[in-house]
């Protein structure tokens, strides 16, 4: 097959039209070499979606603060949670913490890990 019959093939007269060759050459360097290419487009849009799910979470973590701080605002939950948390207690009271035998189990198996 030489020049001349290569030249008559239709691809081939598609293929080295000059407006072929410039359209081509301008989307490779749009999708991968120019700095607002396809590849950076696609990387920053998983950055956005990452970014949101994080969003997501932390104001749903933020609502449930909120439940909590609204509920120790009244002086008998805060009483209550001040006793179960941090084990405080009033003057002139003891305090007995009774352990079932399951929970020391897992407090066992805790500390192994």
């Amino acid at each position: 097959m030489g020049f001349k019959e290569l030249k008559q093939k239709k691809w081939f007269k598609v293929m080295t039209n000059i407006y072929v060759l410039v359209l081509t050459m301008f989307a490779i360097w749009m999708i991968f070499f120019d700095t607002n290419s396809l590849l950076i487009h696609l990387e920053l849009k998983r950055e956005i979606n990452k970014l949101e799910k994080t969003k997501d979470f932390l104001q749903s973590e933020i609502e449930k603060d909120k439940k909590v701080i609204e509920k120790l605002s009244d002086e008998e939950e805060l009483e209550k949670f001040a006793r179960e948390e941090y084990y405080l207690k009033k003057k002139n009271e003891e305090i007995y913490l009774i352990e079932y035998e399951d929970s020391l189990k897992l407090k066992e198996k805790d500390k192994k890990e």
